[in-house]
């Protein structure tokens, strides 16, 4: 906990009820501003607090670990990812510019469903995702990098991924039947 801020960053997260969560975000161009630095960095501290139950609970917030740039309401083609791999531990993921490459055939979701730091309300529902996939996207430096993800850190992405279109996870649930075709999937 060291390197993190001694005080929660400021930074809005949009609702689901604003209108901005839906507009497609545009393509990034390099070199990152000052601004563009400093939110991502914020968004990673923000997320990474939220998964340490001490400072979640003096912030009173809801644990996440993942941030698209639009949710901020900036709508560029950025996702930040914090995820603990180990109690603890993270890894830091910035997304800039993601294409996807492939994806399994697999697919899975998350048993006690999705959720989203915009969404302020349980939702009932299963949202079948990839169970694993290949991004091409460039780092915070404008290198283009590959990566595989699996798993919970998969469908993260595509939940991400989905931000940067306008789709929120509950757009993917079925209105009439939220658990249409479950058995069809594997949960994870």
């Amino acid at each position: 906990m060291s390197n993190l801020p001694k005080k929660l960053p400021e930074i809005k997260i949009l609702d689901e009820k604003e209108k901005k969560l839906k507009e497609k975000s545009k393509e990034v161009t390099f070199p990152l501003s000052k601004e563009d630095k400093k939110n991502i960095k914020d968004m990673m501290d923000y997320l990474e607090m939220s998964q340490i139950e001490e400072t979640r609970e003096k912030y009173n917030l809801r644990a996440g670990w993942g941030l698209s740039y639009i949710q901020i309401g900036v709508p560029k083609r950025i996702f930040v990812m914090v995820h603990e791999y180990e109690e603890g531990k993270f890894k830091r993921y910035v997304i800039i510019n993601p294409k996807i490459k492939s994806v399994s055939e697999e697919m899975v979701y998350i048993a006690e469903g999705e959720g989203c730091l915009s969404v302020n309300r349980p939702v009932e529902g299963i949202v079948p995702r990839h169970a694993r996939m290949t991004l091409e996207y460039f780092d915070e430096q404008g290198n283009k990098q590959e990566i595989r993800v699996r798993e919970e850190l998969a469908v993260g992405f595509q939940h991400e991924l989905d931000h940067l279109d306008g789709i929120l996870f509950t757009d993917r649930i079925d209105k009439k039947n939220p658990f249409k075709d479950q058995n069809k999937y594997r949960s994870i």
